[in-house]
């Protein structure tokens, strides 16, 4: 329903005053022509009736000489009865008319219709009070012949000889008074009708010339107001003009209004937006989910009972971008700020005005900021790192980090056809990227973590699509080249922490080149080769070092799962791991660790309840037999709940019930070791993504080394990793 504008009222008040004058004065004339048509008929009937009582007098007379003449007659006779009955009509007709006449009365014609006749004036009252006097003597005289007119046995000669002699005496009377009676009415009634025609050619005149001047002082102010709106709509074009702000009107119904600034054409990149429906012109530049979110907005603005700073705050078009729908690649899309505001009309809510600005320079330079500012916070990330670290470990990421992309790099450059070497891909990936996301959140490298958590959402995403392609691990090239570029940035800042050490102090600060860019191969992944490692002069302390570092990894990750760990170790710091050993040693045992705290160690509440202490505990220990080394990671957690692995298989729709129920508890094991296969059931940064214990399997595989998995469910889970020395 369209909304009628607020109009000043008073501003129109001479015109419509104006307006209902004219039409007044016609209501006006054509009252009096009604009224003087309605008089000209009565005056024309009483001149008939003073005609009719005229020619009925001269009937009345030549009926009674006809009888008179025809006395003797059979009065039975059709003549004598017709004269008879003439007679008694017309002295009926007579009476009844000059009463009427006399009293102004209404009187009715042969045919039955009815006529009101005028008051008639005093000349007029003359003549027929004449008439009736002599009326009234002859009437009786006619009533007295009538009365037994035609009766043979009564003799009615003397009756009719007194009419006929009363009526030669009354005729000329009657005649001449309803002669005069006529023409004074013929004479009123002209003067009448001259007088009306005159006040009509009067009032004709005085309404055509009250139209004139009224159409001549219209068409003046019509012609000012045309002026004033033309100014109007001249100021508001040259402001449309001349505002580098798009702005323009809404209806109900999303259209937008016929007048727009210019600047709109340019920021929204249409030629021809008035009259357009505003979804049709977002449609396909901005997603549906915020197409359908403006609707619903727009909708609420329109709500007189939501306030508009309310609904203001859930605005979806604040900084939205703009989609290139144009065949020019070479326009950026656009980021467009769109402001709602109520336009009332009294009460109601008559339009929605929007003003849209082009704010991409100022996006695109909080983007740059924000870039820098993370980018800032990372090296102050990494730089709090090699502070705080014991420069050992800091080499050994740094060299492992290397590994783990040159080793993603070459399985990448591995084309791969069937789907059995394409799931070994993704495996094999998998398990680099999760090792090195493990070390980078054990040295609290968010930066690091962040990056190898949306690699891994990618990689969890490909396991879960079934069929895969070569094309699909394309974009896991931008995920090396960032971490690589991470990895270079800090042996960057550990190198310039070098040149900036006293002398004194480089003995235990890291020594590290600058690594070379990352030649990508195959459009697949990044890689760097450094030019040598990193020159550490060791302590006696390392190993207390390492045990710090898995205890700070350990607490970092029960604080993350709302849980309480202590870790205890006798052998780590008094057995020395061998060299070639070190690397999947590390690699283990963060996973083990991880595995223990997510997995193994319940919380607080849980242990409790089950009669433990609150704090958790985890036994990490080593052992140097000879020809093999051992690692032994104990935890006093929840065990291993079978039922729990059988369960979540036939869930994932692995096995059926029935084939599950099949399963040996080396059976369930071999699936917990399995790539993808997790218990717990939403993934976080620390684990749920079935990914750990495939890394142990893979090392120790890798090593020939041997596994072995103890539980006591309820108690304890024990993990012994046996790894040959040579």
């Amino acid at each position: 329903m369209a909304t009628v504008p607020n109009v000043d009222n008073k501003r129109y008040q001479g015109l419509i005053i104006s307006i209902a004058l004219f039409l007044s004065l016609i209501g006006a004339l054509l009252a009096f022509t009604f009224y003087t048509s309605n008089l000209l008929e009565r005056n024309t009937a009483l001149i008939d009736q003073t005609n009719q009582v005229a020619n009925s007098a001269q009937a009345v007379i030549k009926d009674l000489f006809d009888l008179d003449s025809s006395y003797g007659e059979d009065t039975k006779s059709p003549h004598i009865q017709r004269a008879l009955s003439r007679l008694e009509q017309n002295t009926t007709l007579i009476t009844n008319s000059i009463a009427a006449i006399e009293q102004g009365g209404t009187i009715t014609d042969e045919e039955g219709n009815s006529y009101d006749l005028p008051k008639i004036d005093s000349n007029a009252q003359t003549n027929i009070a004449a008439a009736n006097e002599q009326w009234k003597a002859l009437e009786p005289k006619i009533q007295a012949y009538l009365k037994d007119a035609d009766n043979v046995m009564v003799p009615s000669a003397d009756e009719l000889t007194q009419a006929v002699e009363q009526a030669k005496t009354s005729s000329l009377f009657i005649n001449d008074s309803l002669d005069s009676l006529t023409k004074d009415v013929f004479n009123s009634a002209e003067r009448q009708a001259t007088t009306i025609r005159l006040i009509q050619v009067l009032g004709v005149a005085a309404i055509f010339t009250y139209f004139l001047i009224f159409v001549f002082f219209f068409v003046r102010r019509l012609r000012e107001t045309d002026a004033e709106a033309l100014a109007a709509r001249q100021e508001t074009q040259e402001i449309m003009e001349t505002v580098n702000t798009g702005l323009f009107l809404l209806d109900k119904d999303l259209n937008i209004g016929q007048q727009h600034s210019r600047a709109l054409n340019n920021i929204i990149g249409s030629d021809s937006l008035a009259g357009e429906n505003f979804t049709n012109v977002l449609r396909g530049r901005i997603s549906d989910k915020d197409l359908k979110t403006t609707q619903q907005f727009i909708e609420q603005l329109y709500n007189p009972r939501v306030k508009e700073k309310l609904v203001d705050s859930l605005n979806p078009l604040n900084k939205v971008m703009l989609h290139n729908l144009s065949e020019d690649k070479n326009l950026d899309n656009r980021f467009l700020d769109f402001k709602f505001s109520r336009v009332y009309d009294n009460k109601d809510i008559a339009r929605i005005l929007v003003n849209v600005n082009d704010v991409s320079d100022a996006v695109y330079l909080e983007q740059r900021l924000e870039k820098e500012r993370s980018q800032n916070d990372m090296q102050i990330e990494m730089l709090t790192t090699i502070l705080n670290v014991n420069p050992k470990i800091i080499n050994e990421f740094i060299g492992n980090t290397q590994a783990h992309i040159e080793k993603m790099n070459n399985i990448l450059k591995n084309p791969g056809s069937s789907q059995y070497e394409l799931e070994g891909k993704l495996k094999a990936i998998y398990r680099e990227m999760h090792s090195l996301k493990g070390e980078a959140s054990a040295l609290k490298l968010h930066s690091f973590t962040k990056i190898a958590s949306d690699a891994e959402d990618k990689l969890h995403a490909l396991q879960n699509q079934g069929q895969l392609s070569g094309n699909d691990f394309l974009p896991l090239a931008v995920h090396l080249d960032d971490l690589l570029s991470l990895s270079n940035t800090i042996a960057t800042l550990g190198e310039r922490i070098n040149r900036s050490a006293p002398t004194a102090a480089k003995s235990s600060t890291v020594q590290a080149p600058v690594a070379t860019q990352n030649p990508v191969a195959d459009h697949t992944a990044g890689n760097a080769d450094f030019d040598g490692g990193l020159d550490i002069d060791l302590d006696n302390e390392a190993d207390d070092d390492l045990l710090s570092f898995y205890n700070e990894f350990t607490k970092e990750i029960a604080a993350r799962q709302g849980k309480q760990v202590q870790l205890k170790s006798t052998t780590l710091t008094q057995t020395s791991i061998p060299a070639n050993l070190a690397k999947p040693i590390k690699e283990i045992s963060i996973q083990l660790l991880r595995n223990a705290v997510v997995h193994g160690i319940e919380s607080p509440s849980v242990r409790h309840a089950t009669g433990k202490t609150d704090v958790g505990t985890i036994d990490l220990e080593v052992q140097d037999n000879g020809s093999n080394f051992m690692l032994v990671v104990q935890d006093d957690g929840q065990g291993i709940n079978y039922d729990s692995i059988r369960n979540k298989l036939i869930q994932e729709g692995r096995f059926s019930t029935e084939e599950a129920t099949q399963l040996s508890k080396g059976d369930l094991l071999k699936q917990l070791f399995s790539s993808g296969f997790s218990t717990k059931e939403h993934s976080d940064e620390d684990g749920g993504r079935g990914v750990g214990l495939d890394i142990i399997k893979a090392k120790v595989k890798e090593y020939d080394g041997k596994l072995n998995v103890n539980s006591d469910l309820g108690q304890m889970t024990r993990f012994v990793i046996t790894l040959p020395k040579a």
